[in-house]
């Protein structure tokens, strides 16, 4: 499916000004401190390869949302110094990413060197995918690696409208890595596919559980999302969310799964409160018993126990979305059990999505998860069936 694409070891970069477009969107605290790495850690192949082979080395990225705008906070300055102490080699900071003195910099660079370049969105042209800043950006670089996944579904300047001044355009590791796995998963994969699907409303992963009912053997639909169907097919759900206006989905949804023989699995018990918070009484009950005041916020042990069973001979394992609110301690079992399950198997697994990667990160089975995406929206996009934008920048063989 993605064998057509140029990748890093299909060009020669010695002595080439190398620009690399990385996701260093990571999270910093009120001080400006890193509070997780991982982002910048998973582009250190890309990077040492590029090293290795005396490339000049020009990394671009973007940080948060500065609408356009210089503000300090946003600054990647931070990320420089977390690079130098990964790579154990200098990191030079440009004071922008494009204009006059990033470019004498670029020029005077020697073999093995790196520079990061200032956060892209400080310019509002990056967004707006700007032909005249895509091209600025361009003259910096020989060759243009996408190493930037989680930003892969936007057609930015600098993930798409650069491929028309810059040639060749080609895959990073990091990318190549998550295509490979996407496709191992759902495009070739060994079965029987299960997949698990959290989160609060149907509305905002409809596409993906339609497309998914083409690609796997099973799905189990969690989180708040449950309440839809089980409301949709005539029962009672107390206080819990519900979404009316995709009831009619929901039955299709249904409806589709029995025509092509998939195995469609809701929760049979939830954990409820009378309110979202630490404070609220809880029960633990079967779906049939939820009255009025009380809200689903959690699956039960019953249903942790039917994901034991549904697991138990799957050969590949596609995770995205909680099961529940997991941020508060009474309502974190059936989301940690989840990861707990997928780590056990021998199942290939693969999880993606900013809450799915925290729960696994709070859950503490990183290490058991065969490949955890690096991308929320451009996962989510995938897994819908669509096209990634970056994808049609990128040099095909061929060409």
């Amino acid at each position: 499916m993605f064998d057509g694409y140029l990748t890093l070891g299909d060009v020669d970069v010695k002595g080439k000004r190398v620009l690399v477009r990385v996701d260093y969107n990571v999270p910093l605290d009120e001080f400006g401190n890193i509070v997780d790495d991982v982002r910048i850690r998973e582009t250190i192949p890309t990077i040492n390869c590029l090293l290795d082979k005396n490339a000049k080395v020009i990394l671009a990225s973007h940080l948060g949302r500065p609408k356009g705008e210089r503000n300090p906070k946003y600054s990647l300055k931070p990320v420089a110094e977390r690079l130098k102490r990964l790579l154990e080699t200098e990191v030079k900071f440009a004071p922008d990413c494009v204009g006059e003195e990033v470019e004498k910099m670029v020029n005077s660079m020697k073999e093995g060197e790196i520079i990061l370049l200032e956060n892209l969105r400080f310019h509002k042209e990056e967004e707006e995918n700007d032909p005249s800043f895509a091209k600025a950006l361009a003259s910096l670089g020989d060759i243009y690696v996408i190493d930037a996944f989680g930003t892969c579904h936007r057609k930015h300047a600098s993930m798409y409208g650069i491929k028309d001044f810059i040639n060749p355009v080609v895959m990073g590791f990091l990318l190549e890595r998550e295509l490979k796995y996407f496709e191992q998963a759902l495009v070739n994969p060994e079965r029987p596919v299960v997949a698990f699907i959290g989160g609060a409303k149907v509305s905002s992963k409809l596409g993906i559980i339609k497309h998914l009912l083409n690609k796997v053997d099973k799905i189990f639909i969690g989180g708040a999302m449950a309440f839809t169907f089980i409301k949709a097919m005539g029962y009672h759900t107390g206080s819990s969310l519900v979404e009316e206006d995709m009831f009619e989905e929901a039955l299709y949804v249904l409806e589709e799964a029995k025509k092509r023989d998939v195995k469609f699995y809701l929760p049979v018990d939830f954990v409820c409160g009378k309110e979202i918070s630490e404070k609220t009484p809880v029960i633990e009950v079967p779906w049939q018993e939820i009255t009025d005041d009380w809200i689903g916020l959690d699956i039960g042990k019953a249903s942790i126990q039917l994901i034991k069973e549904i697991i138990k001979d799957a050969q590949t394992i596609v995770w995205n979305g909680p099961m529940g609110v997991f941020e508060i301690d009474q309502f974190k079992t059936g989301t940690f059990s989840l990861a707990h399950e997928i780590a056990n198997s021998p199942a290939l697994s693969i999880a993606g999505g900013g809450d799915t990667d925290y729960a696994i990160h709070k859950a503490g089975v990183v290490d058991g998860i065969s490949y955890i995406s690096t991308g929320g929206g451009a996962f989510l996009k995938l897994l819908e069936g669509k096209t990634l934008p970056c994808l049609n920048a990128i040099t095909n063989k061929t060409s």
